[in-house]
């Protein structure tokens, strides 16, 4: 008889497959699931199979799930970020600052300040200054994206090597923050970073591989045993990880299935899809496959980039004549996207606005109208703004939503930096989970590590509860548009079987025989207690095919 390499008994199996967890044992051999016991005669088969060289990890009550996959992430920034100026785990203008000044004075080797991590609402209008970063790091350059990657705060040594004057004219895809008089302040949005990160060091391979290193082990942490990288190419800060990606993937470093999204150069047109082909065809090997095209089609809300079909609003709740960027041209979009579509690519759009929502489902009709229906699974992330009209085609034109629920709550920057200037009925079309799931939308979660935390759970009770996870809260708030919440049932199978699908991994998942054993045990089953605590949930150990790559310290 063969017996089973692993297996996890005493507790709860979420198998993410349409219900709720079962008591029950799971056996694995070989990488995969070999048997799955949630009643008494399958339970006892899977017992059976527990021979002398067995792991048994009992559950004691907990719960075993699919591992988490995250549909978002940018999980070699995120690790550069760490071993760089890390500013996430601060929360003021005075925090960031003590934390610039002592990172410069720890490494004065370092030709430039570089991390990254702020938080636009820790400053007036979300715009830092550069005389504050002067102020603590005046001798050398600094560069220091916020947390969505999406801005840059730059001292004034940056803005001088850059020629950065208030005669240099804005790009078409971005803006320099100004005062009064025209003069540059410190903050570079969108295009307007690559006057400066152009002028940056190389990222050494070394570094890059360290990242990854350091991030997919952040990410297994959280039980994460699979991700779509968001971003493989050259964009804010850093170039491009494919290599480190796949020199990890041929040695065997890289514990997690990773899809990769090549970046659109939004400064190019259709010339680039040969490229693009031949990256595709080149960047496959072990866990690692670069599949997917990333095109980011507008900006975000807070700094009125994110592209919108009616103007922003003043202070005042007036219309201003600013609606937004769509970075690419909404004719060219269609041409691009029904090209890469025909080709076979699945394109992964970044869209915050409800014009560029509707744009990129604009473009998917378009391109189902001329090439048919496949399964290149297109997915749109973030979504902050849905217009009402657009719910249903979601699931009429099989787009994923691909849902980042930890923004779905109420916090300052959402309170100061994006209600006021979107304004009725707008702000009651953010993040509509609810009514996506009742249209039918499929639906994939993810984090956009290392704009906020990778960790799955916290999303999960926003998702829920429309609230802030414990332990993240930044304030008291009520629920933020409590009829777009999602059952826990959902939410979880989401961030699993959801974002399983979306990356083409259909052999994980899911908990079934013959499935890949990549699974994480979690501390508590969520689904036995209240929905106010799904959040404290924490991840005890992580799988890939069956192999241990996380487990969590033992407590004191």
């Amino acid at each position: 008889m063969t017996f089973a390499d692993l297996v996890f008994t005493g507790g709860a199996i979420f198998t993410a497959t349409g219900v709720e967890p079962m008591p029950g044992s799971v056996a694995v051999g070989g990488g995969r699931i070999i048997a799955v016991g949630t009643d008494p005669s399958g339970d006892a088969a899977v017992q059976q199979l527990i021979g002398p060289d067995t792991e048994v990890v009992d559950l004691n009550g907990k719960l075993l799930s699919p591992g988490f996959q995250d549909a978002h992430v940018h999980a070699v920034w995120g690790g550069l970020d760490l071993i760089r100026c890390d500013l996430a785990h601060e929360s003021t203008r005075e925090q960031y600052l003590d934390r610039i000044r002592n990172y410069a004075e720890t490494n004065p080797e370092l030709e430039w300040i570089l991390g990254g991590g702020w938080s636009m609402a820790a400053f007036p209008g979300g715009t830092p200054t550069a005389s504050d970063l002067d102020s603590v790091v005046a001798d050398r350059p600094a560069f220091i994206p916020n947390r969505d990657g999406h801005g840059a705060w730059v001292n004034s040594r940056a803005l001088e090597l850059a020629g950065i004057t208030r005669d240099t004219p804005d790009p078409s895809d971005g803006r320099i923050e100004r005062d009064a008089d025209g003069n540059p302040t410190g903050t570079l949005h969108e295009g307007a970073m690559s006057l400066v990160n152009q002028l940056l060091p190389e990222t050494s391979p070394a570094d890059y591989a360290q990242a990854l290193m350091i991030g997919q082990h952040y990410l297994h942490s959280f039980g994460i045993t699979s991700w779509q990288d968001a971003i493989l190419g050259g964009y804010g800060d850093a170039g491009d990880a494919t290599p480190a990606y796949m020199e990890a993937a041929t040695s065997g470093e890289l514990t997690a299935r990773v899809v990769g999204a090549l970046w659109w150069d939004r400064t190019r047109g259709p010339e680039q899809i040969p490229e693009l082909v031949l990256r595709r065809k080149n960047n496959v090997a072990g866990r690692f496959a670069a599949t997917s095209v990333k095109i980011m089609q507008d900006g975000v809300a807070e700094n009125f980039t994110a592209s919108m079909l009616e103007p922003y609003l003043d202070g005042c709740g007036h219309h201003t004549d600013n609606s937004g960027i769509s970075f690419v041209d909404a004719d060219q979009l269609i041409s691009n996207v029904t090209e890469l579509d025909a080709l076979g690519f699945q394109v992964h759009f970044h869209a915050i606005g409800d014009r560029a929502v509707r744009e990129c489902l604009d473009a998917v009709e378009a391109a189902r109208a001329i090439n048919g229906p496949n399964d290149n699974r297109h997915h749109i992330a973030h979504l902050q703004v849905v217009h009402p009209d657009d719910v249903p085609r979601f699931a009429a034109l099989g787009v994923t939503a691909n849902m980042q629920s930890y923004w779905a709550a109420l916090e300052p920057q959402m309170v100061d930096l994006t209600l006021p200037f979107l304004g009725d009925p707008r702000s009651s079309w953010q993040y509509p989970w609810g009514d996506l799931y009742r249209a039918g939308a499929h639906l994939a979660s993810g984090s956009d590590w290392s704009v906020s935390t990778p960790e799955p759970m916290a999303a999960i009770h926003v998702a829920v509860n429309r609230i802030a996870a414990p332990g993240h809260e930044e304030g008291e708030y009520e629920a933020f548009l409590p009829e777009q919440s999602l059952d826990l049932l959902t939410a979880m199978t989401a961030y699993t079987a959801g974002s399983a699908y979306t990356n083409h991994l259909d052999e994980t998942g899911t908990i079934g025989v013959g499935k890949l054993a990549d699974l994480v045990v979690l501390d508590r089953n969520p689904f036995a207690g209240p929905a106010a605590e799904i959040g404290l949930t924490r991840t005890e150990q992580t799988f890939v095919e069956g192999e241990r790559v996380y487990r969590a310290p033992a407590q004191p």
